[in-house]
């Protein structure tokens, strides 16, 4: 199963850059790197990251993070994918833009959303 992380550019470039990352400020906040489902996606964009564009979106396969990723109650009582360890730039299957048109983020194809 796909998850999808949500970065900004200068987030995705220093996960390029450095092989590893703990997230973004949030991620660091919370202790964990937040991750979304196919159906959760459009809704984290809208909530987390209303009106910004230069966003990258990463697909990630569950199934190989691990122990790590625990599936936990978040928002509207929905199971999110929180991973308990660095990402790293080996574990991105693919990653795509993430644009913003017309005011809405406009998800890629191979995202399924």
């Amino acid at each position: 199963m796909l998850i999808f992380k949500i970065f900004r550019a200068d987030e995705w470039a220093q996960l390029q850059a450095e092989g590893t990352t703990m997230g973004a400020p949030i991620d660091l906040a919370d202790g964990f790197v937040h991750f979304s489902t196919a159906t959760q996606a459009a809704e984290t964009a809208a909530k987390h990251f209303a009106g910004l564009d230069g966003l990258w979106l990463l697909a990630l396969e569950a199934n190989d993070l691990g122990e790590a990723l625990k599936w936990e109650v978040s928002r509207g009582g929905d199971k999110f994918p929180h991973l308990y360890r660095e990402m790293r730039l080996d574990e991105v299957l693919w990653a795509k833009p993430l644009p913003l048109v017309d005011g809405v983020h406009e998800f890629p194809k191979e995202a399924g959303v």
